[in-house]
């Protein structure tokens, strides 16, 4: 079965999405879908709409044309109080992690179910301890950001996005800044909420390891437009110049030209 069996429909559609700031196209008719229960892998230079793309699906950004639809409803024209129940159920790990200073990690987890839900501070309580034996930090919550390591701050904004237990996490650059092993570490932990929690996934990021690790598909964004979109193994194989310079990490000609 396939993102787009007439018999599925799909957790998260955009259809002919386009966004502009000013005279910078940043995504232009772009056409994606996703199944309930994939981990779908978003690849691209800087500035390809990405990380706008994920903006898009939460609400953040409004699309100057095209529509967005989860499960099938239409969600890009909703207002902010009809969206509020869309984003219970899609979590959101910001690249800077995005944690509160002036919180603990218990606070910071829990801010979510404070605001969000019906539980009681004993249940809040509870399922912030829980979440956090998820991303195996057990124990800290008492510390503050400040106290944290950059992977560990990772783990807790993990921690906080599955509070509301959504169905799909979008991950901006979840690995970025973090040393080879402890990226793993973030790795593993977006595997293992797909399979135990059954959560869809959305990634973006630059780490081709990643990439691989964690992706049943991988789509890769060029000025705002799909150019490439398969498996894995699709990108490991690849002939295309524009996608084997991405995915091998060489400058274009054009970028060796300009240091000349």
């Amino acid at each position: 079965m396939t993102a787009n069996d007439p018999d599925q429909i799909p957790i998260l559609e955009l259809r002919n999405v386009s966004k502009r700031f000013g005279n910078l196209v940043v995504l232009d008719g772009l056409n994606l879908s996703m199944k309930s229960g994939d981990s779908t892998v978003i690849i691209g230079e800087s500035g390809t709409g990405k990380s706008v793309l994920l903006k898009h699906i939460v609400g953040l950004l409004r699309p100057d044309a095209g529509e967005i639809y989860f499960h099938g409803r239409r969600i890009d024209n909703q207002s902010e109080d009809e969206l509020v129940p869309v984003r219970r159920r899609i979590g959101f790990l910001f690249q800077l992690s995005a944690l509160f200073d002036s919180m603990t990690v218990s606070e910071n987890v829990g801010f979510p179910l404070t605001r969000h839900s019906s539980m009681t501070p004993e249940e809040i309580r509870l399922t912030v301890a829980e979440n956090l034996r998820r991303v195996g930090l057990e124990g800290f919550e008492e510390r503050r950001p400040g106290q944290l390591s950059g992977g560990q701050k990772k783990r807790v904004g993990l921690a906080r996005a599955i509070a509301l237990k959504p169905e799909i996490v979008l991950y901006d650059e979840p690995t970025t800044g973090l040393d080879p092993i402890r990226a793993d570490v973030i790795n593993e932990l977006i595997l293992k909420m797909k399979q135990e929690l059954r959560i869809s996934s959305i990634v973006v990021t630059h780490d081709m390891a990643s990439a691989y690790k964690v992706g049943d598909r991988i789509v890769m964004l060029q000025h705002g437009r799909i150019i490439a979109d398969g498996p894995p193994d699709f990108f490991r194989n690849s002939s295309d110049p524009m996608v084997r310079r991405f995915v091998d990490g060489h400058a274009s000609p054009k970028d060796l030209e300009a240091l000349d």
